[in-house]
C-alpha cells in the first residue's frame, strides 16, 4: 500500500452535553512533525492522541485540531489555583512597595490571569472517551484519503514511466544512424580542409568521437531505473524516499542524453523526457 502525505479529513459528533469535532491535515515533509492543538482543558490527552498518530503515519507535516464546545455548564465547576493566587498576590504588594500610589488590583484582575481559574468537568470521562473515539474514526478517514490519493498517484507515475520507455524505444533505433551521420558529416569537414591525415589518429579520433556521443549506455540506463521504480511501487510501503532518490537517477540519465544530443530529433526527445520526470518528480514528493 502506498500513502500520499497530503490529505484532509473531518469528523464532528456530539455527546450528552458537548459538541466535538476533529480536523487533521497534513502536506509533505522530510519526517513526521505532528502539531496538536487542543483546548487547555483537555491539553493532559495530548501525548496519547500523538501516540496514536505516530503508530499510523510514518512522514509528513501533520495539524491536529479539536473543537470541543459545552453544550451546558451543569456538570462545570470552577477551580481556584490558590498557589499562583498567593504568588500574584505577593508580587503584586512587592510592586505596591515600590509605587504606593499605584491602586489595589480588582480580584477579577487576578482571576482573568491564565492557569488562576480552572474549569474542570464533572464526568471528565464520558468527555475524554469521546474524544478518543472520535479521534479514531477521523484518524481512519484521514488514513482512507491518503491511500486513495496514493493509489493515484502510483497510477500517475506508472503512465508517466510508461511514456518514458516509449521515448526511450524510439531513440534506440536512432543510435546507429547518428554515429553514422556524423561520420560523414567529420569526414565532409576533413576533406575540405585538406590536410594531410594520418590515418591512425584519424581512426583513434573516429573512436573517441563516436564513444563521445553513444547515448546507448544512457539509454540502458534509463530503462533500468524506470524499471526498478515499477518494483518500488508494486512493493509499496514508506516508498517517498526511494522514488525521490530514483527520480534524481533518472534526472541525472536525460541530462547526459540531452547533453551528448547532436541532433535535434534526438534532442527534443531529451527535453520531452526532462519534462515527464519533472512532472513524475514534483508529484512523488507527496508520498510517503
Amino acid at each position: 500500500m502506498i500513502y500520499s502525505m497530503t490529505a484532509f479529513a473531518r469528523v464532528a459528533e456530539q455527546i450528552k452535553n458537548a459538541n466535538i469535532m476533529w480536523d487533521i491535515r497534513s502536506v509533505n515533509n522530510r519526517n513526521l512533525d505532528c502539531f496538536i492543538k487542543l483546548p487547555e482543558s483537555f491539553r493532559q490527552l495530548e501525548m496519547a492522541i500523538r501516540d496514536k498518530i505516530r503508530k499510523k503515519v510514518n512522514r509528513g507535516k501533520i495539524d491536529c485540531t479539536l473543537n470541543c464546545k459545552i453544550l451546558n455548564d451543569e456538570n462545570i465547576k470552577l477551580t481556584l489555583n490558590t498557589g499562583l493566587v498567593k504568588e500574584l498576590v505577593k508580587t503584586i504588594d512587592e510592586v505596591n512597595s515600590y509605587i504606593p500610589a499605584v491602586k489595589s488590583v480588582n480580584p477579577m484582575q487576578i482571576l482573568s490571569w491564565p492557569l488562576v481559574l480552572q474549569k474542570e468537568e464533572a464526568n471528565t470521562d464520558e468527555i475524554h472517551g469521546a474524544i478518543f473515539a472520535l479521534f479514531d474514526k477521523v484518524l481512519e478517514e484521514f488514513l482512507t484519503v491518503r491511500e486513495r490519493e496514493g493509489r493515484e498517484l502510483k497510477q500517475f507515475t506508472e503512465a508517466k514511466l510508461k511514456t518514458i520507455l516509449i521515448i526511450t524505444a524510439k531513440v534506440k533505433p536512432l543510435i546507429p544512424v547518428i554515429l553514422a551521420n556524423q561520420k560523414v558529416k567529420l569526414l565532409a569537414k576533413l576533406e575540405e580542409i585538406k590536410a594531410e591525415l594520418d590515418m591512425s589518429r584519424l581512426e583513434h579520433e573516429m573512436v573517441y568521437f563516436a564513444q563521445k556521443i553513444d547515448i546507448l549506455e544512457e539509454i540502458e540506463r534509463l530503462e533500468t531505473h524506470v524499471k526498478e521504480t515499477r518494483l518500488v511501487l508494486q512493493k509499496g510501503g514508506n516508498v517517498g524516499k526511494k522514488l525521490d532518490f530514483l527520480m534524481q537517477e533518472l534526472n541525472r540519465e536525460a541530462n547526459t542524453l540531452a547533453a551528448k544530443s547532436v541532433d535535434s530529433e534526438t534532442s527534443a526527445l531529451a527535453i520531452d523526457l526532462k519534462v515527464l520526470i519533472e512532472q513524475m518528480r514534483e508529484q512523488i514528493q507527496n508520498l510517503e
